[in-house]
């Protein structure tokens, strides 16, 4: 089965990285005004459920352009055909293909492919993470003032946003600093393989982080809500670091953040 999910992640991947460029500016949807979809995105998710349900028939899905009928199951594929859409769209080339395969409401396996720099991440649960087949591990940093962090900004409320930010301020001030990529799962890849020592971010969706969660833990990292909790999957807030420095991220979090919207 591995080898045919990755052979369509891959096909996937050179689908999207061949439309780079060639999206025109009527052929963009706008979801929202800091969300938007193009012919790409279901092209390629189309392409994935195919291939996916050829390799585990009967599996059910949840995807972000719900192309295919959303269910629950014993086995559920969860997708981002094409995390970092907006990155993609402006010809910026940092965006993924993120793949999760859940079981019994546990997430399994885990694919992310960085698509532009031919990197296929991939953990399975108790089995270690890899990217294009060598082992990567987490960052051995446990200074706080020493991470690097990445992240990505909210929308919504105007007071939540402006208290969101209270964080990178901090971060920026007392740490080596903060990055915005633009795709959440190229962003918990990097924590795997110790580019970043920390990631988090706030409203997300299940497709943008189930991969990457389970990549970043089997690479020796830890994953959290913003309280600590388990809840980061459905719960629209995600921390993720090595495991060395998420107690005193979370209390950053704490203190500039969840203390002012509480």
């Amino acid at each position: 089965m591995k080898s045919k999910v990755e052979q369509t992640i891959k096909e996937a991947g050179a689908f999207i990285r061949a439309e780079a460029g060639k999206v025109s500016v009527q052929q963009i949807e706008h979801k929202s005004l800091n969300n938007l979809v193009s012919y790409v995105d279901k092209t390629a998710e189309e392409m994935l459920v195919k291939g996916l349900s050829e390799a585990l028939p009967d599996s059910v899905f949840l995807t972000e352009e719900a192309t295919v009928e959303q269910g629950e199951g014993e086995w559920r594929w969860i997708i981002d055909p094409l995390d970092g859409t907006t990155n993609f769209l402006h010809g910026i080339p940092l965006f993924s293909v993120s793949v999760a395969l859940e079981h019994q409401g546990e997430i399994v396996m885990g694919w992310v492919y960085d698509i532009m720099h031919d990197g296929l991440y991939f953990a399975e649960k108790g089995k270690g993470a890899f990217r294009n087949g060598k082992p990567i591990s987490v960052s051995a940093q446990d200074n706080i003032e020493y991470a690097l962090s990445v992240t990505g900004f909210p929308y919504g409320k105007p007071e939540v946003v402006e208290a969101y930010m209270n964080i990178l301020l901090y971060l920026t001030h007392e740490t080596r600093g903060v990055r915005r990529l633009g795709s959440a799962a190229i962003d918990l890849a990097y924590v795997a393989e110790g580019k970043f020592e920390a990631f988090y971010e706030y409203k997300l969706n299940a497709w943008d982080v189930a991969a990457g969660s389970l990549i970043v833990q089997e690479a020796g990292g830890i994953i959290t809500d913003f309280s600590g909790g388990d809840n980061y999957l459905f719960g629209r807030q995600i921390i993720a670091t090595n495991g060395k420095i998420t107690k005193d991220l979370m209390e950053v979090i704490k203190t500039h953040f969840l203390d002012k919207i509480l």
